[in-house]
C-alpha cells in the first residue's frame, strides 16, 4: 500500500499530476475570491444610515470620504450617487445602474476557472482510468503465458488513483464555486438596495424634488443585467 503522496502520484500515473495542479489552481482562486468577498464585507444597512445622516446635513465631503475608506460594489453605487447628486432624477438612476453594471466583471473574476475545473477533473480521471486499463490490457496481451498480479497492479493502481483523484478535487470544487456564486449574489442584491436607497437618500435630503423619485426601480434594471453564474 502507497503510504505518502508522492507515492500515490507515481502509482497514479502522468494524469495523477494534472489533477493535482487543478486542485492547487482551485484552492488558490477559492482563496482570492475569499479575501476579495470578505473585503467587501461592510455591512450595508449602517452604512446607509451613516450616509442618510450626512446627506441630511449636507456634509456631502464627509460623506464621500466615508466611501473612500470603505470597500464593496455596493459603496460604489453609494459613491456615484453623491458624486452625482445634482443630475436630473432619470440621469441618476441611469448612472447608478451603469455603476453597477462596472462592478459585476470584478464579483465574476475567477470564478469561471473554479467551475471549469469542477467540470474537467472528474473527465481526468476517466482518462487515467482508461489508461490504466489499456496498460493492464498491454501487460497481458504482451505475456505468452500467465500474467503475475504484480504486473498488472500499476494499470489498476492507475485507474483506481486517478478515478478517486479526480472526485476528490471535482467535488469540493463544485462545493466552493456554489458558495461563491451565493456570495456573488449577495453583493449584487446589496447593489440593488444601495441604488435605490441613494434615489430616496437624496430625495429626502432635499437634492431630489420630483415625485416620480423612485418609479422605475433600480432594482428591476439591475435584475435584468444580472448575469448568472
Amino acid at each position: 500500500m502507497p503510504s505518502t503522496l508522492l507515492e500515490l502520484m507515481r502509482l497514479g500515473g502522468p494524469i495523477m499530476w494534472v489533477i493535482l495542479g487543478a486542485s492547487i489552481v482551485a484552492v488558490a482562486v477559492f482563496a482570492e475570491r475569499i479575501l476579495e468577498y470578505r473585503r467587501m464585507g461592510v455591512p450595508l444597512d449602517p452604512f446607509l444610515d451613516g450616509i442618510a445622516s450626512l446627506v441630511k446635513e449636507k456634509r456631502y465631503q464627509e460623506a464621500l470620504e466615508r466611501c473612500d475608506e470603505a470597500h464593496g460594489p455596493a459603496i460604489r453605487v453609494i459613491q456615484a450617487g453623491l458624486l452625482k447628486r445634482d443630475i436630473p432624477l432619470a440621469d441618476l438612476r441611469e448612472s447608478l445602474q451603469e455603476v453597477a453594471q462596472l462592478q459585476v466583471p470584478r464579483l465574476e473574476k475567477n470564478l469561471t476557472i473554479l467551475a471549469t475545473v469542477g467540470y474537467i477533473s472528474p473527465l481526468l480521471g476517466l482518462l487515467g482510468t482508461v489508461t490504466g486499463m489499456i496498460h493492464v490490457f498491454q501487460t497481458i496481451s504482451g505475456a505468452k503465458g500467465t500474467v503475475p498480479v504484480g504486473e498488472l497492479a500499476g494499470g489498476v493502481w492507475e485507474a483506481l488513483l486517478t478515478t478517486a483523484g479526480g472526485l476528490v478535487v471535482a467535488i469540493p470544487a463544485y462545493v466552493a464555486y456554489n458558495y461563491l456564486a451565493s456570495r456573488m449574489a449577495g453583493e449584487v442584491n446589496d447593489m440593488e438596495r444601495a441604488g435605490i436607497e441613494m434615489i430616496q437618500i437624496l430625495k429626502e435630503g432635499g437634492r431630489i424634488v420630483t415625485s416620480a423619485a423612485v418609479s422605475t426601480p433600480v432594482t428591476t434594471e439591475l435584475r435584468a443585467e444580472k448575469p448568472k453564474p
